[in-house]
């Protein structure tokens, strides 16, 4: 049995009209058109639609049934063509961005938001990796774009700088360290120091030069829970500092007097491949960050 659409709609027309041949009149058709079309719906389904028994023909039973379960299939068919029309002006079907965890999230939220906003039909899916798990992740995935703090440069990316992000190396107001108006090398050593494992396990990067070769590491997941390892006084560690300045604010956290400073900034980029040009939606994407970012 082949199922007719177009019988479907002569049927939503008329019980939203009320008649026959106000549904006629509506779809710009003969009312001889319109019943033949409700006669072929019923013969197609072995059903009788329409109680015809009365001056005014009325719905059955089974024909408020169909047309209950034949709306959502007009729904359905009006948005694959809608999907259609818009997927043939080049929007991507869809389209995955790979963040570092270290990264301030509420940016990218906000530009999908903002597509989503704009009824973009592509289907948008975002991952959270650390270190080298966010271009492992990028190149296992095959995905269309990263945010990054760190990655291997290639002439086979194309890279756009993002705003600076500042860490500082913070411990909690309960801690020894926080009691120290000076802190050298060899007093950090004698504490826990608290970091986020590369979530690739394959330790793409070396991140040893930010460790201060204690022989004490306690290693976390990502850093919602390294910050809650530090307001645990469990170690110091370093932070971003846009995560924790509630807790600077209020002195449950304390930057950590380190004589060799205590602070650094780093660089994010927006990474893409060169063989893989962003299509529509990506460079929707990256013209709204870039641009939240100038703001």
């Amino acid at each position: 049995m082949k199922l007719d659409l177009d019988s479907i709609r002569v049927l939503d027309a008329i019980v939203k009209q009320g008649s026959f041949s106000a549904a006629a009149k509506k779809l710009h058709r003969a009312q001889s058109a319109v019943s033949y079309q409700i006669r072929k719906l019923e013969t197609n389904l072995n059903l009788v639609i329409f109680d015809r028994t009365e001056y005014r023909p009325s719905l059955t039973a089974e024909g408020q049934a169909i047309l209950n379960e034949g709306r959502r299939l007009l729904t359905q068919a009006d948005n694959i063509e809608q999907l259609a029309k818009q997927l043939g002006q080049e929007w991507e079907p869809s389209f995955e961005v790979v963040v570092d965890g270290i990264l301030d999230i509420s940016p990218v939220m906000a530009v999908i938001k903002s597509l989503i906003n704009e009824e973009i039909p592509t289907k948008v899916s975002l991952t959270m990796e650390y270190l080298g798990g966010v271009q492992h992740r990028f190149d296992q995935n095959n995905a269309d774009l990263m945010l990054v703090k760190e990655y291997r440069a290639s002439n086979q990316l194309v890279a756009k700088p993002l705003a600076d992000i500042d860490c500082l190396l913070c411990v909690s107001r309960q801690h020894p360290l926080a009691k120290l108006a000076s802190v050298d090398l060899n007093e950090l050593q004698k504490y826990i120091e608290l970091s986020v494992h590369d979530s690739s396990d394959q330790d793409l990067y070396s991140v040893q030069h930010m460790h201060f070769g204690g022989e004490r590491m306690f290693y976390l997941s990502d850093f919602k829970s390294k910050k809650q390892a530090l307001l645990e006084a469990i170690g110091f560690g370093w932070m971003p500092h846009y995560l924790v300045q509630k807790e600077l604010d209020s002195g449950d956290l304390i930057e950590v007097k380190y004589r060799h400073g205590s602070r650094f900034k780093f660089t994010p980029h927006l990474v893409w491949r060169a063989e893989k040009p962003l299509g529509k939606t990506g460079q929707r994407f990256v013209e709204k960050l870039l641009n939240l970012e100038l703001a």
